[in-house]
């Protein structure tokens, strides 16, 4: 046997590895040039029109007022890092309300298209082709027009006594901490955690008594006992906040604003046509032998979709679900079409008051990436454990 063949395979030639080497650097010294040169061009380009650069801009006042926030904001008080931070907050919001309606409204239609029903598997493909070939853009305006059109407050229409629903936004009665009210909030991250702790030695444990006891009692527990004797101990008085009308606008309560309705119900519109067709063809990835074995055994046809069936498809349902999940969190910048302050819509005015655009635009481009890769992160996770482990 030759010298330059090891078990048959033959050795890799030094000349082609060193060859292989300075490509590589030279590849990675080309995009340290591109890069340094765009930097230099554009600190030249605003130094020449007497921008300053940096981030100190976010810790000064800003006059700007935002529409919806879930903290506090006075403007000419906070600064524009509270800001962002609150267009930071509202994107997640949204991204995460339209995720959770549009898999579960996903999952229905998805199902509902291999239904036996004639109707209603003809009227959810419908529903899928013409909500996928509307661009999103639009249906949020139409959205957010449609709710413009509702009677005023005065004419709101009552759903039930404290619900209500006008041009400006539903009226939802909420609770008022007279109080302790932190020792509320205290109660349910404690009932959250102890949820959380259990579900996890639960699935690590490898004792029979612990893995047959019920997830979904023991959480109920949880998260009503604990809360509820925290709250008992701590002398913690709630009272009701209903909204009621005053003048010419509701008093009392909280809402829903039309710009964050619109945005909702859109974008989740939009993204359960897609959700819908990944759960069909993760349906119909599952072999037909599988069908015909529930069959055998007795389970109908619902039996046989929910314990058979779908954790099959998981494992082909996950990964483009990952992507589509990306995708709305990206969509939730059409926030600014609506007038919805996300953090596109606050950074986009930041940038005309300030004139810190490559900032703001790295600023947009961090946001969007973290929430990106804890998305694919967690998603990841859940494929793994999802995953169909073969030999």
């Amino acid at each position: 046997m030759s010298r330059e063949t090891v078990s048959g395979l033959r050795r890799p030639d030094t000349t082609t590895s060193l060859r292989s080497l300075a490509l590589q650097a030279g590849l990675i010294l080309a995009i340290a040039c591109l890069a340094w040169f765009l930097v230099a061009t554009t600190l030249a380009n605003l130094q020449a029109r007497g921008i300053s650069t940096g981030f100190a801009f976010l810790f000064r006042p800003v006059n700007m007022p935002i529409a919806h926030s879930w903290l506090e904001f006075a403007p000419g008080v906070h600064t524009y890092g509270r800001a962002i931070f609150i267009g930071f907050l509202n994107t997640l919001t949204v991204s995460f309300v339209v995720i959770i309606i549009s898999t579960i409204a996903g999952v229905f239609v998805g199902i509902s298209r291999l239904s036996p029903n004639w109707l209603l598997a003809r009227t959810c493909g419908a529903y899928v082709e013409v909500v996928r070939n509307v661009p999103v853009l639009l249906q949020l305006v139409f959205w957010y027009q449609l709710l413009l059109q509702l009677p005023g407050p005065r004419n709101a229409i009552t759903i039930v006594d404290g619900l209500y629903v006008s041009n400006r936004g539903i009226r939802y009665p909420t609770f008022l901490a007279v109080e302790g009210g932190s020792l509320a909030a205290s109660a349910l991250l404690i009932g959250s955690v102890l949820i959380a702790s259990f579900a996890y030695l639960r699935s690590r444990s490898e004792r029979s008594r612990l893995r047959n006891v019920a997830l979904l009692p023991a959480s109920i527990v949880l998260v009503v006992s604990v809360p509820l004797f925290i709250l008992l101990v701590s002398g913690t008085h709630i009272s009701p906040d209903i909204p009621e009308m005053k003048g010419f606008n509701f008093s009392g309560g909280s809402s829903l604003t039309p710009e964050l309705s619109a945005l909702v119900i859109g974008l989740s519109i939009y993204a359960s046509a897609f959700v819908a067709e990944i759960v069909r063809a993760g349906i119909l990835g599952v072999p037909k032998g599988q069908w015909e074995a529930a069959e055998s055994l007795g389970l109908n046809r619902s039996q046989t979709m929910r314990k058979i069936v779908l954790p099959q498809a998981l494992r082909i349902i996950v990964p483009p679900l990952t992507s589509e999940y990306l995708g709305i969190t990206k969509n939730s910048s059409l926030a600014v079409a609506v007038g919805y302050p996300d953090l596109v819509a606050i950074i986009n005015t930041m940038i005309s008051d300030t004139g810190q655009a490559v900032e703001s635009i790295a600023i947009i481009m961090a946001a969007f990436l973290t929430i990106s890769l804890s998305v694919s992160a967690l998603m990841n996770w859940y494929n793994r454990r999802v995953v169909l482990v073969t030999r």
